[in-house]
């Protein structure tokens, strides 16, 4: 099989769960299969937002984010549920132990998509048949549907696992992207959200073929670094590795500070725990990433250490949030004696842009409020560039951080430990 891999270059997959959560219902309960079913926030009201649905919903053009009630207005047989996050990660953990059956360069990149890189596993066969036997082990043993992309990329295969859905398996070589990728809105590119496209459409760039061709400067001028990047890929270009411990690298985010002096002081460890909220909080917004828990550790006087998290039921990752998060599990967990040692970390991080944000009606109205000064705060940055407005918060604990020694962060191995606690 040696001679069906290139001789120079990479065989990639990208191997996408479809309708995850919907899927993992309907496997857990096979009388759900074949129905209408949609996961929401808060299925109980009617402002309830749908964070993911199967596709027998969807073809009465039930969607992502879309209210309850409008749901039920297309689809009156509608099952709604709330979602299972337990069951979900047993899920993803069973998909990821079949992928590492096939290579040890695996990369997740949620809980519902990763990487593998089988360049160096022809002895199991052609790429096409390896991609096919991931596809039916993990839907004879989880009994989950999934599609995969095959490239010499990770670009080209998350692209190619798009095109297929649900079961489906496409090839994608670099002597495609003209005629397959090219002809696309711009917007369907991998890595290019609504805004961008939008920003992109004010410079001419409509397609996938008119930002593989976009002016270099231009494009940076616009987007920054990220402009060139983009515009990379459209030509089919992406020399990043699958790498296993990408996944490790921002798995969490924390701070943790040794106090001058031991504290009992109620009101002063809260100040301490606020503080490190924002320095978390700041990390978070360079990495562009939200966390779907969050957790505290606290170190005693005779250096006894207890760590605590809790999983959230929507991504965050405002300071205000992440310390409001933090300060219950410590009130809780706190036993009263002398602290030496406090930190915070957000873990199971996501993506920004491909967080879906699982809204119940508390939220969902949060946003609602919020959406007249979003949208004048976005017409300000699109016209007078991102720096003009920044939150006050962030600024500041910014400040602070740069000219702060004396917190420390965690070392990743603590952090691999603590997210899983």
């Amino acid at each position: 099989m040696k001679e069906m891999y290139p001789k120079k270059g990479r065989v990639i997959l990208h191997v996408d769960m479809n309708s995850f959560y919907a899927s993992v219902e309907m496997a857990f309960d096979p009388s759900l299969k074949g129905k209408p079913l949609a996961i929401a926030g808060n299925p109980k009201e009617r402002r309830g937002i749908i964070v993911t649905c199967s596709y027998e919903a969807r073809k009465y053009g039930v969607k992502t984010t879309m209210p309850i009630w409008e749901a039920r207005k297309l689809c009156p047989q509608l099952l709604v549920m709330s979602p299972n996050f337990d069951r979900y990660r047993a899920a993803s953990h069973g998909m990821f132990e079949i992928l590492h059956e096939y290579s040890q360069l695996v990369e997740p990149v949620s809980i519902d998509e990763g990487y593998v890189d089988i360049t160096d596993s022809y002895e199991l066969g052609s790429p096409l048949e390896i991609a096919s036997n991931i596809q039916k082990q993990i839907l004879s043993q989880l009994d989950l549907p999934c599609s995969i992309g095959i490239a010499p990329n990770r670009f080209l295969a998350k692209m190619a696992s798009d095109m297929m859905k649900p079961l489906g398996i496409t090839v994608l070589r670099k002597r495609d992207v003209e005629r397959v990728l090219w002809p696309l809105p711009v917007v369907e590119m991998h890595g290019v959200g609504k805004k961008t496209a939008a920003k992109l459409n004010t410079i001419g760039v409509q397609t996938i073929q008119d930002l593989a061709n976009a002016d270099s400067i231009q494009l940076k001028g616009l987007l920054g670094i990220n402009g060139i990047r983009l515009k990379e890929r459209a030509n089919g270009i992406d020399e990043r590795p699958v790498d296993p411990e990408a996944a490790n690298e921002f798995k969490s985010v924390g701070n943790s500070t040794t106090l001058p002096n031991d504290i009992t002081n109620q009101h002063q460890l809260l100040l301490v725990l606020e503080g490190l909220a924002e320095k978390v909080a700041v990390r978070m917004k360079r990495k562009k990433v939200m966390a779907s828990s969050v957790g505290v550790t606290i170190r005693y006087k005779d250096r006894n250490t207890i760590t605590r998290s809790r999983k959230l039921f929507n991504p965050i990752s405002q300071s205000e949030d992440i310390y409001q998060e933090s300060k219950q599990l410590f009130l809780k967990n706190w036993n009263g004696d002398p602290v030496r040692l406090l930190g915070v970390t957000g873990a199971e991080l996501v993506e920004k842009e491909q967080a879906v944000k699982q809204l119940d009606i508390f939220s969902y109205e949060k946003d609602a409020k919020k959406e007249p000064l979003l949208e004048t705060v976005n017409r300000l940055r699109n016209k007078y560039g991102k720096a003009i407005i920044d939150s006050a918060v962030e600024k500041a604990s910014y400040e602070k951080q740069e000219n702060s020694t004396s917190e420390t962060s965690f070392s990743k191995d603590f952090l691999d430990f603590f997210s899983n606690d």
